[in-house]
């Protein structure tokens, strides 16, 4: 094992105590705050993408002429594609580097968002979200790459959350911009003019962009064939660490995800009588929490490790107990600051989801970083994917009724909860084994 290796491998214990660098670290500073700034911009982008349909979900029944589950295809389709690249997005990222696939996703969701724009029916529009959600798949995974590649493992876990705050920050003009845009512009205007970032962060990229300091070069490797990528998924399925942090991933991440991204402004409005102005103010509420909440749980994490599940199961419960008081209030609507409860609430479950990648990170060794990543991050997404369009259906067949529709929550948080119960301890063991292992190797590896 490497220098790099054994040092990625003990950042568990950095976090909390080390502030010295270990062998191999990358030195981080003003040069690493830089690259990782273009980086994460192009996440910051496609997020705006992404959740873009998340203020337009009702203009787009309007104009596709389409009921609730046709709608839901929408973003089921754009999460499909998502959850099933992170895989081969991960792979990618360990043979090809950061700055090649966040090229190419910068390309593919610029033109999906551009075809968005222009989409006479509700077919080409699908094909438009299917290939943003392609590029999409693309970015974060490279930007958590990028970040381990610049900064010191001790960092990961505030890094990692930055990076979600700066996603978080993408939803919100997302909300607040995109929206007014598309109520004073029109649909085509807005989502047309919304693509130019695209092409502004696209030749950031290019110009500054690199996939490492100088001196910390990853070992190459040639190319193995299909005999390799099996291999590569395999070992990292294998470890606990890594599909805790897929369970954690998927409990944590996607009542948000579905509020956000399409179904919350529908039921604060339809269901809960508000009007589209006051409803998005609640949507942004759920942003700006998540913002904040981000940043109190990555300095949790990084200086005290044994936190990390505390924080995922505390989140998954309160949730649970906000959407439980909100769907049984006797009255026809829930009182405003229940909501806004909720809404404050909601925003943590993103920051919690970050969680899941500082079980999956040190479980694995360098070489296989952005595949564990990449398994990690599906979770979020597929049950994201599952509740779309669950609700969407439930919707359909009680004629409206939120209450039943968004009881199907419950089913995929108790089926998270189950598995990350069942894992915490084997991968804890593991986790500790690696450990012990690490700082053994690290005694006998020069500085």
């Amino acid at each position: 094992m490497s220098s790099s290796s054994s040092s990625s491998s003990s950042s568990s214990s950095s976090s909390s105590s080390s502030s010295l660098s270990l062998p191999g670290d990358p030195p981080g500073g003003r040069r690493a705050v830089t690259v990782w700034s273009v980086g994460v911009s192009v996440y910051f982008v496609a997020v705006i993408f992404r959740t873009s349909l998340g203020v337009a979900g009702l203009d787009a029944a309007d104009r596709f002429h389409v009921n609730a589950s046709a709608l839901s295809t929408f973003s089921i389709l754009q999460l499909l594609v998502y959850a099933g690249m992170q895989i081969p997005v991960g792979l990618m990222v360990d043979r090809l580097g950061t700055k090649k696939v966040l090229t190419f996703g910068v390309v593919l969701f610029t033109i999906g968002q551009l075809g968005f724009a222009f989409s006479p029916t509700y077919g080409t529009a699908l094909a438009s979200r299917a290939l943003l959600g392609c590029g999409d798949a693309m970015t974060f995974i490279s930007v958590l790459r990028l970040g381990s590649r610049w900064f010191p493992a001790r960092r990961g876990p505030m890094v990692a959350q930055l990076a979600g705050l700066v996603g978080m920050a993408g939803n919100l003009v997302s909300t607040l911009v995109l929206a007014r845009l598309l109520h004073g512009v029109g649909w085509t205007a807005a989502f047309a003019g919304s693509s130019v970032a695209g092409v502004v962060v696209l030749v950031l990229m290019l110009a500054f962009l690199k996939d490492h300091p100088e001196g910390h070069e990853p070992e190459p490797f040639p190319h193995r064939g299909a005999a390799y990528v099996r291999r590569q998924i395999a070992a990292s399925w294998r470890e606990p660490g890594t599909r805790l942090g897929l369970w954690v991933h998927f409990t944590t991440q996607f009542p948000a995800m579905v509020f956000l991204l399409l179904w919350g402004l529908p039921f604060l409005v339809e269901a809960q009588g508000l009007s589209r102005a006051t409803a998005g103010e609640l949507l942004t509420l759920v942003v700006l929490s998540n913002m904040l909440i981000g940043l109190v749980y990555g300095q949790i994490v990084a200086r005290h490790h044994g936190a990390r599940l505390p924080l995922a199961l505390g989140t998954v419960l309160s949730t649970a107990v906000m959407w439980a008081a909100t769907l049984a209030y006797p009255a026809d609507h829930a009182p405003m600051w229940l909501l806004i409860v909720l809404c404050v609430v909601l925003g943590a479950c993103g920051p919690a989801s970050m969680i899941g990648f500082d079980f999956a990170r040190p479980a694995n060794p360098p070489e296989r970083q952005g595949t564990a990543s990449g398994i990690t991050n599906m979770g979020g997404f597929v049950a994201s994917m599952t509740t779309l369009f669950a609700v969407g259906v439930l919707l359909d067949a009680t004629g409206g009724s939120y209450t039943v529709a968004f009881s199907a929550v419950f089913v995929l948080q108790a089926l998270g909860l189950s598995q990350i119960l069942r894992l915490r301890k084997p991968a804890a063991r593991r986790e500790r084994e690696r450990l012990v292992a690490s700082r053994v190797e690290t005694v006998h590896v020069p500085a």
